[in-house]
């Protein structure tokens, strides 16, 4: 942010000045109730990031031990013939906007059913490792979403704040500092405006007598 110029002492100046404070602090204001709520946001935020990670890592963790158990029991060869038939997932995820910010909400995750022709999957283990890794897929959605949603609305806490800080901290006592000294030199102006104006009436009035002692 650049410094506040140097304003030559008027008025015009004084008003311009005491516009431009006016709006700063207001400004600043503004960006210190839109920190906050965006504070409030981020910290939910990162615990439901936080709550998408667990149920995420467990379904990773439960849809491989599944996995594992199909290959045990049906090897590497029931695991393509389980995977042929099933197309690929759809994820989707709505968008919110908090204070200007907008970020993504619940995600979803569609995964269509196996085609009636395929071939269905050789053993339990596997028909249980299909079920998990859908819900995986469902809870990855989730974690990404909360994830992103996090790190943008941390992003924006992060940028208000230095704007509060530099509204705070330096611009709006450059422009007090500022103002200070145009209203400083105007008091002065008319003080020696009316000393002069006083000495000037004294000699108006002093005139005529001055002239009779002659």
């Amino acid at each position: 942010m650049t410094a506040a110029p140097e304003v030559p002492p008027s008025r015009a100046a004084r008003l311009r000045l005491r516009h431009s404070l006016d709006v700063a602090l207001r400004g600043a204001d503004l960006l210190e109730r839109k920190l906050r709520i965006l504070r409030t946001l981020h910290k939910d935020l990162l615990r439901s990031e936080e709550t998408r990670a667990h149920e995420w890592h467990d379904s990773v963790r439960e849809a491989e031990t599944w996995l594992l158990r199909g290959l045990v029991l049906g090897g590497e060869r029931a695991l393509e013939t389980a995977a042929e038939g099933v197309g690929d997932a759809e994820v989707a995820w709505g968008e919110e906007s908090t204070m200007g910010v907008r970020h993504p909400s619940l995600a979803s995750c569609h995964v269509p059913d196996r085609s009636p022709d395929a071939a269905t999957p050789r053993n339990t283990a596997l028909i249980h490792a299909e079920a998990a890794y859908r819900e995986a897929l469902r809870a990855g959605a989730e974690y990404a979403a909360a994830r992103t949603a996090a790190r943008l609305v941390g992003a924006e806490v992060a940028h208000t704040r230095r704007r509060v800080r530099a509204l705070r901290r330096h611009w709006i006592p450059r422009l007090e500092e500022s103002l200070a000294r145009v209203v400083l030199a105007l008091e002065q102006a008319e003080h020696e405006d009316a000393v002069r104006r006083r000495w000037a009436a004294g000699v108006a009035a002093d005139g005529p007598e001055t002239d009779r002692r002659r």
